[in-house]
């Protein structure tokens, strides 16, 4: 089972709610707009990263309009100095590359070794466009159903004001 499939069952299997835009491969947030994604959800952008020693990771999730500033991050979640993830790192702990990273990465990683982090802003968001970790669709999902999946096993949740 592929890592879209995955996702779908996963979903499906706690009944939750979700509409799904077949595209492209899309890698950027340009992208996305070009393909028209944006007209039809908020889409949202999504990081990898680590800590100084390589200990801890991280999915950061912001609004699509949003800067990501990884030093404020690190001070917001108590972490030493963030750096962008290797694609080796992302493959190790969430068997996926870059361009499929999201929330629901947390699917692919039942060891916990990577926690989320998602701005204030998205708490209340409704139509979310999200990766099911596979970047040749979108999923189009409210934020609370979102968080039932990363939280469905206990994963670490921060949220910060990007």
């Amino acid at each position: 089972m592929d890592n879209k499939e995955l996702t779908l069952k996963t979903l499906q299997d706690m009944g939750l709610k979700y509409e799904i835009i077949e595209h492209e491969i899309v890698h950027t947030i340009e992208d996305m707009e070009a393909a028209g994604i944006t007209q039809k959800c908020d889409v949202c952008k999504n990081f990898f990263l680590r800590d100084a020693k390589g200990k801890r990771h991280f999915v950061v999730t912001l609004p699509k309009d949003k800067q990501i500033n990884i030093q404020d991050i690190a001070k917001q979640i108590g972490s030493t100095r963030l750096s962008f993830g290797s694609d080796e790192r992302l493959s190790t702990h969430l068997k996926l590359v870059a361009g499929q990273v999201g929330p629901l990465s947390v699917i692919n990683n039942p060891e916990k070794t990577v926690e989320y982090v998602f701005d204030k802003d998205l708490k209340d968001a409704k139509n979310l466009g999200i990766h099911p970790n596979d970047n040749s669709a979108t999923l189009v999902m409210d934020f609370d159903e979102i968080l039932k999946v990363v939280k469905k096993d206990g994963h670490k949740v921060f949220y910060i004001k990007a």
